[in-house]
Parts: C-alpha cells; structure tokens; sequence
C-alpha cells in the first residue's frame, strides 16, 4: 500500500543493515522516476545517477567512504552526481525558456542570466568545488524524493556524505564534469531503527 507525504517522512530511517534480496530493475526505475520529477534551478535537472550492483564496485566505494562496510554488503548502491555542464547548459536553457514565457520579471531574468555568466567565469578559473556546492543542493532534492519513494516499495536507504569524492570518480572513470554529491545505499531493511530525537517546532522557528 502506497504511503501518503505524512506517513513516508515520519517512517523514513536511516538503514544501514540490509537483507540479501535483490532490488529489481522495475524498482529501481520507479525510483529514478521519482527522482526526474523533482524541482531545479531554471529546470536544469542536473542529477546524475548511477547504479552500482556489482559487489567489486560496491565494496571499492566501501573503501572510499572510509570503510563503511554496509555499502558493500547492501544490494544496490545509487551513486547521485551533479552533472555541472549539464546544469549550465541546462540553466542557461531554462532562463531562455522562462523569459519567452513572460512568468518571469525581466529583471529577474537578467539576474539569473549574471549568475550564469559568473557560474561560467568560476568554471573557466577552475574553481569546481564553488561550482559543485552550487549545483549539489538540486540533486539532494532529487535524492529525497528517492528516499521517499522507496517507503512505497518497503526500502530503506541511508544518506551517505562521508567519503572521498575523488577516489569515487577515479573507479569509476569520471572526469570534472560529475561531481558525487551522496552515496545512497537501497534495499531490504535488517533492522528497525526507533525515531531519533528531533527538534521541536517551535525552536525552528527564528524570531
């Protein structure tokens, strides 16, 4: 039965013991479909992912992430990457798109088109990382969504940050353009983790 917003995101944990079963491939598209439909920047839709199955590969990027021996034994790992070309053709598309729709004020247009041409400026300076951060917060959105999906499906998942992101490209061949914003392990929870203490409402709240 499929969950409703409420119910994924108070169920969501993060897992890191799994069972052996596999995750089938219709599933696994189901998820990246939930992933394609989150929002972007200019609509630049910059993520990336790959699916990493083979227990060589996922036992390597155990090793990248400091040894955190989970990633090698869960079924599937997604590895979730920011693709930064792909996003400043893809930005510069999307402010195309919206100033000929006319829903955006045409100084706000002018505003996105500066930030493009300085995104392009600090990419020709080789200043990757300032670029990467920029573009890693719309792929963590899409990465929620899979997070949340995968309730639907009773998988569990687990945000994974700690790990050296060179040493990622490298074993898999990437160059610059990718850069690995999350390591997301995907499969059948061994464990049943309770909820962890959580601020309350009122002390998010900035007066």
């Amino acid at each position: 039965m499929l969950l409703t917003t409420k119910e994924a995101i108070e169920k969501r944990r993060s897992i890191r013991k799994f069972k052996p079963d596999p995750v089938s491939q219709e599933i696994l598209l189901a998820l990246l479909d939930a992933a394609r439909r989150a929002p972007s920047g200019c609509n630049a839709q910059p993520w990336r992912f790959k699916i990493v199955t083979d227990e060589a590969a996922k036992s390597k990027l155990a090793q990248a992430a400091y040894g955190q021996v989970f990633l090698s034994q869960v079924p599937v790992v997604l590895v979730c990457c920011a693709d930064i070309q792909g996003y400043m053709e893809g930005m510069r598309s999307g402010i195309e798109e919206l100033a000929h729709s006319g829903t955006i004020d045409g100084t706000v247009i002018r505003i996105l088109q500066e930030r493009a041409k300085q995104m392009d400026t600090q990419m020709a300076l080789m200043a990757r990382e300032h670029v990467a951060s920029r573009v890693a917060f719309n792929v963590a959105i899409a990465v929620e969504h899979i997070v949340l999906r995968a309730l639907d499906f009773g998988l569990g998942t687990c945000w994974v940050r700690l790990f050296d992101e060179a040493k990622v490209r490298e074993l898999f061949g990437w160059d610059d353009r990718l850069f690995v914003v999350a390591l997301l392990p995907v499969g059948f929870p061994d464990e049943s983790p309770p909820p962890r203490r959580r601020l309350r409402v009122e002390e998010l709240v900035i007066e």
